[in-house]
């Protein structure tokens, strides 16, 4: 599938990024853009180093070298700082984890209304009304008083974005969205990504998922070693690879 893309600038750039855990190299000299109003997937085998991309940037691991920003707001080799400094970044750049990361002891609204209160300092009564706007545009309004226990695996990830999207930031990041998903709500879920680029947010999407990046992402990243080894046109790369690290993935 094609998407027209409207580019009106570029939402995270990444240059000659360096990571590790310890004395290991994950990422070795990364250079990654992703524009506005563009879905790029991340691929790559296990331990290619997808999930460190989407953690340096979304400032949860540090990294030795090279430049990430992400709409004007840059980030520094070396620690992460702490939070009072970050507050810049959380207001452009939401994610989504794997697990959803949804606070058991808080129902559906109360997560999504967490960062609005807590973080950007907004009136409950303001963040409730764009956390039931979220909620209802995702589908899952009739869920707002759920407690996460009591939702299906679908109704917890439209949460999770819907928390994730509550700052309004320009990037988006999600780490196998599709992961426990059957094949309708991967289509939902497909529906959703399409229409939150259409809004001219950047989404940098981690998967294993070849048929969801082939259907609905725009450019496909694979990694090998912690570098890029193929990029390009998601449907082009993903149905004629050019590299053994490609290959292998789609093996």
């Amino acid at each position: 599938m094609s998407h027209e893309i409207a580019l009106r600038g570029i939402t995270l750039r990444v240059r000659a990024l360096h990571a590790g855990h310890g004395d290991r190299a994950i990422l070795r000299g990364l250079d990654l853009d992703v524009a506005e109003g563009e879905v790029c997937a991340v691929m790559g085998v296990s331990g290619a180093g997808k999930t460190t991309v989407l953690r340096v940037v979304a400032a949860l691991q540090p990294f030795s070298s090279g430049t990430v920003e992400i709409s004007g707001v840059a980030l520094q080799p070396g620690a992460v700082p702490p939070e009072s400094q970050l507050r810049a970044l959380r207001r452009r750049v939401g994610v989504v984890f794997q697990s959803h990361a949804l606070f058991e002891h808080l129902t559906a609204i109360e997560n999504v209304m967490l960062a609005p209160v807590h973080a950007l300092g907004q009136s409950r009564a303001s963040a409730e009304a764009t956390a039931m706007r979220l909620l209802e545009s995702l589908g899952v309004s009739a869920r707002a008083n759920a407690y996460p226990r009591e939702l299906s695996g679908g109704e917890a990830q439209r949460v999770a974005i819907a928390r994730a999207l509550a700052p309004d930031p320009q990037l988006l990041l999600m780490d196998e969205p599709t992961s426990a998903l059957d094949p309708a709500r991967r289509a939902a879920l497909g529906e959703s990504v399409r229409a939150l680029a259409a809004q001219g947010r950047g989404l940098l999407i981690v998967t294993h998922d070849a048929a969801f990046a082939r259907s609905y992402a725009d450019r496909v990243v694979v990694l090998s070693h912690g570098a890029i080894a193929e990029e390009g046109q998601a449907n082009q790369v993903l149905t004629h690879p050019t590299h053994d690290a490609t290959r292998e993935l789609l093996s």
